[in-house]
């Protein structure tokens, strides 16, 4: 039976592995031979000292941050929970970087759109340094204290910054699908570090656009200098790979002239009734018409009566479509018209359901709202002022998850600066508004509050008034639950997806090996049950779906047998029993729920068995029914 991995993905394992595949010949013994990749890669290879290249003190660390496989877990919490049985949509609390990592195997290439507010690095938000030994532990001791800013003073401010979110946005990376985006707001403290990172994580040529977005309606008038009204959105694709970013849904204008400047000239027969005109009623010869090079020699008369012309065009002009082309068109239902300066333009068939192609400028020509438009909002959800700091308003955030995310209406949604949880308002608003099956995974770090700080005073003031405790996370959830129950109000559709799952990062369910050398035989008597006493069956079974690769959301249906508990996951892609005292009734149990199509993965406690014996039985019954991936943990 072999042992459950208590590790989240190994990275570089993977890359190595990638490696492998791409270059079998530069593996020697199983170890990559890095002379040989150079052969292989040939001029590829940059050997000069000096080159180009963006780096920082730290940089190395960073990256091996982002390799290094994270040991913890993400604890159930229905308590704090809506709708947990029904809900597809995640709530996660604790380090993104750690949640980053245990999310890599469940949601590895699963994530359509990513969408993050990181801190700006204003010297007044927060950035703290991770451990590159034990990040759990550190991340345990950063929210029993109040959060601490990057200050300006900081010799290294611009590099904790870098080295905060070098390894996030390199985790995030992996996420995403082949066909994914991400959107990263920023301002101009550190946008242009910003686009060398993700230059270099996601490929310089993989930039979609720096949008900007009109942050304020006016700006303030006390600016010493300039009133500073815009912010910017960086949005990147995973790959360099020819995706359409908005599909056919895309144009130019809604009328497309037919006729552009080219020396190209063809000649093309309209049939009679097919062109819409403004040209005067009457017959008008052949010849020449127009003017420039874009002028149209018309091959014989034509009659316009009631603004349609009812006779058979025959005009040789630069058109930029075939006549094969042109009947197609017509036969779908595309309309033809000619303007009064003999202009010919299309509006093709299903140009109604189409949009335009996105401007790099976000403002309110494009229904995206401002600053004081979050701030009114937040008022409205929690009925008091600024109980929410610098809230990015729902329309910016639905604007690029629907118009700049491809139109799907099917894809996971990940914030891991979830904030305020602006995000998850967004995709509800959205799948309320199309009947999408939008879902959204919102990671915020759990952090306390400081009530001697102005920004975080009125969130701590507002939660205590509520009975909530003054976490930073509790904010994002009550929004999250107030905008549900509002939208449905609002629209009447009692069958959206309002609810969320919430899971609390944490060290593993299971035991380390750390022994006490001066009461080691107590420390063996204790590792005889691996599980820590505080840790329920539930906690254990979500850190199993973790690293065995399942999403958080998987159905898992809970089975009662002679009062211990089977877990049914996924349909029977896998059985799990966490009971003591297991015994054969209880394998052939399991049995019963076995998927159809596929043997199931089998998973029980290390320590669960009757003995040795049964465990021994156990596995040979399952074998005989093709069961041969049996786990313990």
């Amino acid at each position: 039976m072999e042992k459950l991995d208590g590790k989240s993905l190994d990275l570089v394992k993977t890359n190595i592995e990638a490696l492998k595949q791409l270059f079998p010949e530069v593996v020697m013994e199983g170890k990559i031979d890095f002379d040989k990749l150079k052969l292989v890669l040939g001029e590829e290879i940059e050997t000069r000292n000096e080159k180009y290249e963006f780096t920082w003190h730290g940089k190395t660390q960073a990256m091996k941050l982002a390799q290094t496989p994270s040991t913890g877990t993400l604890r159930p919490d229905k308590a704090s929970s809506k709708n947990w049985e029904t809900t597809e949509n995640l709530y996660i609390e604790g380090d993104n970087l750690e949640v980053l990592k245990l999310l890599q195997k469940s949601y590895f290439g699963k994530i359509k759109m990513i969408y993050i507010d990181p801190p700006y690095n204003t010297g007044k938000d927060f950035v703290y340094k991770d451990d590159f030994r034990d990040n759990i532990r550190n991340y345990k001791e950063i929210t029993q204290q109040t959060t601490k800013a990057n200050t300006e003073t900081n010799g290294r401010y611009h590099t904790d910054w870098l080295n905060m979110m070098y390894p996030r946005l390199k985790l995030a990376r992996n996420l995403l699908r082949e066909d994914g985006v991400i959107f990263i707001s920023i301002d101009d403290n550190e946008v242009a570090n910003l686009r060398k990172v993700c230059d270099e994580i996601f490929g310089e040529n993989n930039l979609i656009a720096q949008f900007t977005w009109v942050k304020k309606k006016k700006g303030s008038h006390l600016s010493q200098t300039i009133r500073n009204i815009t912010e910017y959105v960086i949005a990147y694709k995973k790959k360099d790979v020819n995706i359409e970013l908005f599909g056919e849904n895309a144009y130019s204008d809604k009328w497309q002239p037919l006729v552009k400047r080219t020396n190209s000239h063809k000649v093309l027969v309209f049939p009679a009734n097919s062109v819409q005109t403004t040209l005067q009623d009457g017959t008008y010869e052949a010849g020449i018409y127009g003017e420039g090079s874009t002028s149209i020699n018309f091959l014989e008369p034509f009659i316009v009566k009631n603004g349609l012309v009812i006779s058979k065009i025959t005009a040789n002009g630069p058109f930029v479509w075939t006549q094969n082309k042109l009947d197609e068109e017509l036969r779908l239902g595309t309309s033809v018209s000619l303007s009064s300066k003999f202009g010919f333009n299309v509006l093709k068939f299903d140009q109604e359901s189409k949009v335009k192609r996105p401007p790099t400028l976000l403002d309110n020509k494009l229904n995206i709202g401002t600053n004081e438009d979050a701030y009114e909002e937040c008022l409205l959800l929690f009925g008091e002022e600024g109980v929410v700091s610098y809230p990015k308003p729902v329309s910016l955030v639905k604007y690029l998850i629907n118009t700049l995310g491809y139109y799907d209406k099917e894809m996971i949604v990940l914030d891991f600066f979830a904030g305020s949880a602006a995000t998850a308002e967004a995709v509800m608003t959205l799948n309320a508004q199309d009947d999408g099956s939008r879902k959204f995974i919102m990671v915020q770090l759990d952090e306390f509050l400081d009530p001697s700080d102005d920004q975080q005073k009125r969130t701590y003031e507002y939660l205590k008034s509520i009975s909530k405790p003054p976490i930073l996370s509790e904010i994002g959830k009550e929004r999250i639950r107030r905008a549900g129950e509002k939208i449905v109000q609002e629209t009447g559709k009692t069958d959206l997806d309002i609810g969320f799952k919430v899971f609390k990062l944490d060290s593993s369910n299971i035991k380390e090996w750390d022994p006490d050398f001066d009461n080691l035989e107590q420390t063996l008597f204790d590792l005889q049950n691996n599980i820590k006493e505080d840790r329920t069956k539930e906690d254990l079974l979500y850190e199993i779906l973790l690293k065995i690769g399942l999403p958080l959301t998987t159905p898992i249906e809970e089975i009662d047998y002679n009062g211990k508990t089977i877990y049914n996951v996924a349909y029977g892609s896998v059985l799990v029993c966490l009971e003591d005292d297991i015994d054969l009734d209880i394998v052939q149990e399991m049995l019963k729920y076995q998927s159809e199509h596929m043997p199931p993965k089998v998973i029980f406690k290390e320590s669960g068995f009757m003995s040795d014996a049964v465990k021994t039985n156990a596995l040979q019954t399952l074998k005989k029914h093709g069961i041969t991936d049996v786990r313990s943990v």
